[in-house]
């Protein structure tokens, strides 16, 4: 059976990369099952010949009208499809999307009629963000990480920039790879829009956005960077959890620690493109 990625090395490479991404979420035990959802901007990598592609299934509604996005490709994780499966057979377990003319709709173009994510809304409300903000960023992840979740479930975690604090404080790369920290939207209903509308007010100023009690997004230049954004995150809750652990509340660096790797760094306050 022929692949829209036959002949096509630089999309092949994006996919690529995105199988190896759902391997490590699969080894991690961030990606239970059907968990987790990844989508990326592949507009780029779009010739004459995929543009003229017909639809493989009927039009969906998106939920929302994003005007940004007009003819704008993506690959999407399927529903119901499981990481491990998407680390050895992207195309089975994904498909690429054409959203319409009417912005509130998209069509599946390739390979097969695989349904995109549940979070396709969140998902597609945050890349309409980052094209309208004139973003050089591409993918956006949801996974599951443990120990991140389970932090969720801690009221103390909740309070605006607590979590933020304490996991800068844990090691000094968390603060220089995550410099925006990470925001927190309180418990919504999956694939709702209301979520979507939530994550889109946090990731204006976060690195990392956690759903409580549910799993955290990403965005990043690529599934890479949205891979290691929040990776650098749930290193640090792993350092806070080890310390509670061994019986003691961590120390962390102290506020003057935390600004002096700040100011050394010249950290980023708000998003490089």
């Amino acid at each position: 059976m022929n692949s829209i990625l036959d002949s096509r090395p630089d999309l092949t490479k994006v996919i690529n990369d995105v199988a190896e991404v759902t391997g490590y979420l699969w080894q991690n035990g961030w990606a239970e099952r059907n968990g987790g959802n990844i989508t990326v901007n592949i507009t780029e990598f779009v010739d004459a010949e995929m543009a003229a592609m017909p639809a493989i299934a009927p039009i969906q509604p998106i939920g929302k009208t994003l005007p940004f996005l007009k003819g704008k490709y993506f690959y999407a994780k399927g529903t119901g499809k499981r990481m491990r499966d998407l680390a050895r057979l992207p195309m089975q377990n994904g498909a690429i999307i054409r959203i319409c003319d009417d912005c509130a709709s998209y069509e599946i173009i390739a390979d097969e009629p695989v349904m995109p994510t549940s979070e396709l809304p969140s998902h597609l409300a945050l890349q309409n963000y980052l094209l309208e903000t004139g973003s050089c960023y591409k993918a956006t992840l949801h996974t599951h990480p443990i120990e991140l979740v389970a932090m969720s479930h801690n009221e103390r975690f909740l309070r605006p920039d607590e979590m933020t604090r304490v996991l800068w404080s844990m090691i000094p790369e968390t603060l220089a790879f995550a410099p925006l920290g990470i925001g927190i939207v309180p418990y919504t209903l999956p694939g709702s829009v209301e979520l979507a509308d939530a994550t889109l007010e946090q990731i204006r100023h976060h690195d990392v956005v956690l759903w409580e009690k549910h799993g955290t997004v990403a965005v990043g230049k690529d599934i890479m960077d949205a891979f290691d954004q929040t990776d650098v995150l749930c290193k640090a809750a792993k350092i806070y959890m080890c310390a509670r652990l061994m019986g003691f509340e961590p120390d962390g660096m102290t506020p003057e620690a935390v600004r002096e790797v700040q100011q050394v760094f010249n950290l980023p306050t708000k998003r490089p493109c």
